[in-house]
């Protein structure tokens, strides 16, 4: 089976992690896995993973922690995997830049062309070598994402909003906000931002005069 490329899988439930990365290596990618955030980094040092899964709520580091080390020293993308889709967590997912935000409980068939897109974006952003430019610092292809990432990043949490909000499936909370979008008469992607900056607002802690 061909290798899609590396990822780091990190998730403090054992059973969780052992079905993510069985998955997705059948899936044809190269999983590196740990069960806590401290292995989580050492392991990213060591072995540079195109891209990681994060679990949010760990004992000790939790995927926040983890998720703003690679950003800030590893340029590595990342995303996450949570139960959680309250404001505070919406808010700090979007604060970090997460590529995606995927609510459990999904199943790895669900996962897996999520992770797929996330590869396909990363490596469609970034320039053939070429001249000077090949020599530019790896880090600059993930510090700042290519507005087509933007976009689905905002897409992705909108749709996991509405999921935990209502009780939908991912597919059920695509449609709706897809619907909420031509009535409003707006994109998919700027009624997606709205739908993400009114969480974000209402996440504020409330400003006493």
């Amino acid at each position: 089976m061909s290798n899609k490329g590396k990822i780091l899988v990190v998730d403090d439930d054992r059973l969780v992690l052992a079905t993510l990365t069985y998955g997705l290596a059948q899936a044809g990618f190269e999983v590196i896995d740990a069960d806590n955030g401290d292995d989580a980094i050492l392991l990213a040092r060591e072995h540079r993973p195109e891209l990681a899964l994060l679990d949010i709520r760990m004992e000790g580091m939790s995927g926040f922690d983890v998720a703003a080390y690679l950003r800030e020293y590893l340029h590595i993308p990342f995303m996450f995997l949570s139960a959680f889709a309250d404001d505070d967590t919406v808010a700090k997912v979007k604060e970090l830049g997460a590529v995606a935000y995927l609510v459990k409980p999904l199943d790895i068939h669900q996962i897996v062309p999520a992770v797929e897109a996330a590869f396909a974006n990363r490596r469609s952003a970034q320039p053939s070598p070429s001249g000077p430019s090949a020599k530019a610092d790896p880090g600059a292809l993930h510090a700042k994402p290519a507005p087509e990432q933007t976009w689905e990043h905002l897409v992705a949490m909108a749709v996991g909003v509405l999921m935990h909000r209502y009780s939908l499936s991912r597919q059920d909370a695509f449609d709706r906000l897809e619907k909420l979008s031509s009535a409003e008469g707006r994109t998919t992607e700027a009624q997606a931002k709205l739908l993400v900056e009114a969480v974000e607002m209402l996440a504020q802690p409330a400003r006493v005069k």
